[in-house]
């Protein structure tokens, strides 16, 4: 991946890692996309029935947006599947969940 000096970043006017994370993240279905390719490769027609039959041109926008960000990959037999940045990812949001568990069950953070 081009170091972010080379490129502008897209959702950063600093070209910071962490704003053009956020920003790819914080596109509608991207995060599903890759809650659902947790458990292993998804063709794109099971992608779309787990994602509330969102469009498939939304779909594929998004794959092309996380193949480029080499968080997702698309394998020969054409199911698409996390990639090591992918899955590390997912372990890093992790503790997000967490929070976001306790935050929206109301219970204090010290419980």
């Amino acid at each position: 991946m081009p170091s972010n000096k080379e490129h502008p970043v897209r959702g950063s006017t600093t070209g910071r890692p962490l704003m053009a994370a956020l920003d790819l993240l914080g596109r509608r279905w991207t995060l599903r996309i890759m809650w659902e390719l947790r458990g292993g490769p998804l063709g794109a027609r099971a992608l779309r029935q787990r994602c509330s039959q969102m469009s498939s041109s939304v779909l594929y926008m998004r794959l092309r947006d996380l193949r480029e960000a080499e968080l997702v990959r698309q394998r020969e037999d054409g199911d698409y599947e996390l990639t090591e940045h992918g899955r590390l990812l997912g372990r890093a949001i992790e503790p997000l969940d967490q929070w976001a568990r306790r935050w929206s069950s109301g219970r204090s953070p010290d419980e």
